[in-house]
């Protein structure tokens, strides 16, 4: 983005002062210099750059509730020596409290941004838009809706964590009395109403796509509000929001209702429509699915890698390559040393540096189907019992397993994005400074002796597996470590297109046209139709035929294409079935052990812990003591 040092510099002389945090930080204190600060155009932009600072940093995912509560990556770090803010990973295992929250996003603690802060810096923008003298009608718009969309963004990310926020509409005057300041909680309709209609007021004006990518790539546009607006309806209209019993008594010191106590169906039907029209406006942007081998360090490969590349690519390309980006920061994913395994004799001497420690649990690699396009448990020709059981690798496996090596039956004829999403025991590894696939190197796991095996408390992959999705092939690990960066995507074509199918399967139940999206997002990764596979293969043929059914293979079918990208989280929070994930144990492989009959036996590394409490975040005591208009959240 544009003269990106500067926003990190003015976000700092920005930054409001600290005796104003407890009444969420909204009432302005630097009045003295807003002439100056929006004085002209250029002064005007650089605060523009403010208000999408915060945006930009709420992708790092170590501090993304959806990255780090849906335990599709665990990292299991038991010493003193850390890497990063691991507040975040720490949340599964029951460690939140009310008295001191992690990624506290209302205050801006524990590893949080402080969110009303930067709703505060949007309304003085929407505020002092008029000052600079220099600014032309048409930035003016644009800017205007710039904010807007950014209000809303900070408000739904709010909602998202808390259900009920106040709703920060204006900021205070300076001499606001007391009374005023300590604003109460609106209620979820009143906080969807009113993000909805930030949206749509911002959508007309901001830009169809971005044209000048090297100065504006990150800025709000046309086709991103439209998909983002897409996500806040079927955001509401889900189960944890629309209608939830669990919530049913939840009011606050007035009476007042936070929650609707009946489900409106006519939300589904709504958030169809809005799917629909964010991605006509995509496809009319040219908009399509990534469906191309990265040109860069590819020489001669199968037909099968070139598959498997496509799909790594579309996540990894840069981003001006990929057609199929809708939205993305320009906070790149700087974990890459923690998701590629070592494979190279040199390797394990950065062992100290590069970790290779984010972990895949077993139920995550157990989600993708087997070659056939279903689920594993229902594939009538996969052995499921037996999928622990030993298999030597052929000719036939040649891309995606080790010729001759033993490895778990179940790592056999799965569906391409497995091969393309995670790595594992015998596993082919294409890329790692390796441009041929006949040179490609594969991992090796089984025991401490074993390359990518165990070598410290902090330097263990605590299952076995590792997110291949979330590494470069352009990466290297050997001697040194040189990571290839790349943006982790917010949204993308296939995910809008699941969401549309979920979205007409909840209004009106299957149809047609819900199978057809299904199924683009399936072609891509060398499946049949819904349809088709599961009349084939499925144990459960009439399964697609039914509203619940349906409703099964889209959210697996969404939780295998959106993996490690940050989305399952949400997801599964929204569809209210995280209880029921984070109920089983993590497992992962007998790690220490180096024959392949003791290495294969599934090992508890953790117990999950979650209740109907953690389904909304808790609202710090001490603001709730600063604020006695504000509610806690139910069961807290």
């Amino acid at each position: 983005m544009k003269a990106y040092i500067r926003i990190i510099i003015l976000a700092a002389v920005c930054t409001l002062s600290q005796s104003c945090k407890k009444y969420l930080d909204i009432v302005p204190d630097n009045v003295a210099t807003l002439d100056y600060t929006f004085r002209n155009r250029n002064e005007t932009e650089d605060y523009l750059f403010t208000c999408y600072s915060t945006m930009q940093h709420l992708n790092e995912v170590v501090k993304s509730p959806g990255f780090v509560y849906s335990t599709e990556i665990v990292y299991v770090n038991n010493t003193d020596f850390h890497f990063f803010d691991e507040t975040g990973f720490s949340l599964p295992r029951g460690l939140q409290t009310a008295a001191n929250p992690s990624l506290n996003y209302w205050d801006g603690s524990n590893g949080g941004q402080a969110l009303y802060q930067a709703l505060r810096r949007c309304n003085i923008m929407l505020e002092n838009i008029d000052k600079p003298i220099d600014l032309s009608a048409a930035e003016k718009l644009r800017w205007i809706a710039e904010t807007k969309f950014l209000k809303a963004f900070y408000h739904y990310y709010l909602v998202r964590m808390y259900g009920p926020i106040v709703l920060i509409k204006d900021n205070n005057a300076i001499d606001a009395p007391v009374d005023v300041i300590k604003r109460k909680r609106a209620s979820v309709k009143e906080s969807f109403d009113y993000i909805l209609s930030l949206m749509d007021e911002a959508i007309p004006d901001l830009p169809p796509m971005i044209q000048n990518q090297t100065l504006e790539y990150g800025r709000a546009t046309k086709v991103m509000a439209m998909a983002l607006k897409a996500e806040i309806m079927a955001t509401e209209a889900s189960p944890l929001f629309n209608g939830n019993p669990d919530y049913a008594s939840f009011k606050d010191k007035e009476g007042k209702n936070l929650f609707s106590t009946a489900v409106d169906p006519t939300l589904w039907e709504k958030a169809a429509a809005a799917c629909k029209d964010a991605i006509t406006e995509a496809e009319k942007q040219s908009l399509q699915l990534y469906d191309k081998v990265p040109a860069v360090s590819v020489g001669t490969v199968s037909d099968k890698m070139k598959d498997i590349l496509k799909l790594q690519g579309l996540i990894t390309d840069r981003w001006e390559q990929n057609p199929e980006l809708i939205w993305a920061l320009n906070y790149g994913f700087p974990y890459q040393n923690f998701t590629i395994p070592r494979m190279t004799e040199k390797s394990p001497g950065l062992a100290s540096s590069v970790p290779s420690n984010f972990s895949v649990p077993l139920s995550t690699a157990d989600l993708y189907y087997t070659d056939n396009g279903v689920p594993m448990n229902e594939d009538k020709t996969f052995d499921y019992n037996g999928r622990y059981n030993l298999q030597v690798a052929g000719d036939e496996d040649a891309s995606y397993i080790k010729n001759g090596y033993t490895t778990a039956k179940l790592h056999f004829h799965r569906e391409k994005r497995f091969y393309a999403n995670i790595g594992f025991d015998g596993g082919i590894w294409f890329g790692n400074g390796k441009i041929n696939e006949a040179d490609a190197y594969y991992v090796q796991a089984r025991g401490e002796t074993a390359l990518a095996g165990p070598k410290s408390l902090y330097a263990t992959n605590a299952t076995a597996y590792w997110p291949k999705k979330l590494a470069n092939y352009l990466s290297v690990y050997d001697n040194v470590f040189t990571a290839s960066d790349f943006k982790l995507p917010l949204i993308r074509l296939s995910g809008l297109y699941l969401l549309y199918a979920e979205c007409l399967n909840e209004a009106n139940g299957p149809s047609t046209e819900v199978y057809t999206y299904i199924d683009r997002v399936r072609a891509r990764a060398g499946l049949k139709g819904v349809q088709e596979a599961w009349s084939m293969y499925s144990k459960n043929a009439g399964k697609p035929g039914t509203k619940d059914g349906l409703r099964q293979i889209i959210h697996q079918e969404r939780r295998i294409e959106l993996c490690f990208e940050g989305q399952s989280g949400w997801d599964l929070r929204r569809w209210k079935e995280l209880q029921d994930v984070l109920s089983k144990p993590v497992q992962g492989w007998n790690i220490y052990e180096s024959n392949p009959a003791n290495f294969y036996r599934p090992q508890t590394v953790y117990q999950p812990v979650f209740s109907i409490r953690d389904y909304l975040w808790p609202i710090s005591t001490n603001s709730l003591i600063i604020n006695d208009n504000l509610t806690q959240n139910p069961y807290w």
